[in-house]
C-alpha cells in the first residue's frame, strides 16, 4: 500500500512538472490526496476481476501492472504509450491481460458499462466482480442512476466507488445535490451501501474487500462512498482558487500517504529509514520513466488509422456487402 500510494504521487508530481514545462499538451489531472482510494480499492480485487478507473485513479492502473513509464508515455502522447499516442490521459486499458477497462471521459458512463460486464460474468457463471468509480458530481448524471438500477434488477456483481472529494470541478457538493451522504442514493434501488474515510487506506481496503466478497457470493451490487479531498485543482491548469483555504489546509493535515507512513512507523511495521529507502527507489524509477518517455518518438500520422477497427473488419464488411 505504501509503495503504490507513493508511486502514484511520484508519477503525478512528475507529470505536473512536465505539464508546467510545456511537455504535456491539453489537460492533465491529479489524484493527489486521493491515493488511498485508488490503491486500497484495487488491492481488494482478485486478479480475474475487472476494474474501470477514472482520470484520478493512476494508482489503480499501477496496481494492475502498468508501469510509470507507460503512464508517462501516454501523458506525453508518445507511440510507446498504451494508447499508441492517440490520447494523453488515462484513457487506456487492457481487459484481457490486466483486467482494466479504459476510462471514459463522459461522467457516469462507466457505471452501465461495468454493470453490463458484471451481468455477462454472472450469466457465464464466472466468479468475477467488476468495479468502477464515480465522483460526487457524477452521481447526479442519468447514466449513474440507470447503471445502478440495471445492476440492482439483475443482481450484477458490481462494486461502485463514489469518490466524494467535495467538488465537481468548482461546484461544491451542497450546490448540486441536497443529499448529505451520496451513497444513500443507492437505497432507492435497494442496493446496500457504506460510507468510509477515503484518506485511510486500511479502512478503504477493509470496506471494499467486504463488498467485493459479498458481490462475488451473489449478493448483487454494492455502493461505497469514500470521503476525501483533492489537494490540487480539477486539472493542472486550475489553481483551485474557489476552494476555501481553511478547508484545503484542514485536509492537508489528513494527507493519506503521510498518514499511512506515520501509522507504519508508530506500529513498528516499518522503520523510518525503510520507508525512506522505498521512496528513494520510487523516485529513481520515476526519473528513469521520465527519461524513457521524453526520449520516445511520437507516432506516425498513419498510426491514427490503427487500432480503431478490427484488423480485417472493413474487408469482411465489403465482401458481405458485395455478395450477390
Amino acid at each position: 500500500m505504501q509503495t503504490f500510494m507513493r508511486l502514484q504521487r511520484a508519477v503525478e508530481d512528475r507529470a505536473y512538472a512536465l505539464y508546467r514545462a510545456g511537455k504535456i499538451s491539453g489537460g492533465n489531472f491529479s489524484g493527489r490526496g486521493q491515493e488511498a482510494i485508488s490503491v486500497g480499492t484495487t488491492l481488494a480485487l482478485e486478479s480475474g476481476d475487472k476494474v474501470a478507473p477514472m482520470i484520478r485513479n493512476v494508482g489503480t492502473v499501477l496496481v494492475r501492472g502498468y508501469t510509470p513509464a507507460e503512464v508517462l508515455l501516454n501523458y506525453l502522447a508518445k507511440s510507446g504509450g498504451p494508447s499508441g499516442g492517440k490520447d494523453n490521459s488515462t484513457h487506456f486499458g487492457d481487459v484481457a491481460a490486466k483486467g482494466v477497462v479504459s476510462c471514459i471521459s463522459m461522467l457516469g458512463t462507466l457505471v452501465p458499462v461495468m454493470a453490463g460486464m458484471a451481468l455477462a460474468a454472472k450469466l457465464r457463471r464466472e466468479p468475477i466482480v467488476t468495479m468502477t468509480y464515480i465522483g460526487d458530481g457524477g452521481t447526479s448524471t442519468g447514466d449513474f442512476h440507470e447503471g445502478l438500477n440495471f445492476a440492482a434488477v439483475f443482481r450484477a456483481p458490481l462494486v461502485l466507488i463514489i469518490e466524494n472529494n467535495g467538488w465537481a470541478y468548482s461546484t461544491p457538493v451542497d450546490r448540486q445535490t441536497p443529499v448529505k451522504d451520496l451513497a444513500t442514493k443507492a437505497s432507492a434501488y435497494g442496493i446496500p451501501y457504506a460510507i468510509g474515510d477515503g484518506n485511510d487506506v486500511l479502512e478503504v481496503y477493509r470496506l471494499t474487500k467486504a463488498f467485493v466478497d459479498e458481490a462475488r457470493a451473489g449478493g448483487g451490487p454494492r455502493v461505497l462512498e469514500l470521503k476525501t479531498m483533492r489537494l490540487r485543482g480539477h486539472a493542472q491548469h486550475d489553481d483551485a482558487w474557489y476552494v476555501p483555504k481553511d478547508q484545503l489546509e484542514a485536509w492537508k493535515k489528513k494527507d493519506p500517504v503521510e498518514r499511512f507512513e506515520g501509522y507504519l512507523v508508530q506500529t513498528g511495521i516499518m522503520a523510518p529509514e525503510e520507508i525512506e529507502a522505498v521512496n528513494v527507489k520510487i523516485e529513481r524509477e520515476v526519473e528513469e520513466a521520465e527519461r524513457i518517455a521524453l526520449a520516445a518518438p511520437y507516432p506516425e500520422g498513419t498510426d491514427a488509422l490503427k487500432g480503431v477497427f478490427a484488423d480485417d473488419s472493413i474487408v469482411r464488411f465489403r465482401r458481405w456487402w458485395e455478395e450477390p
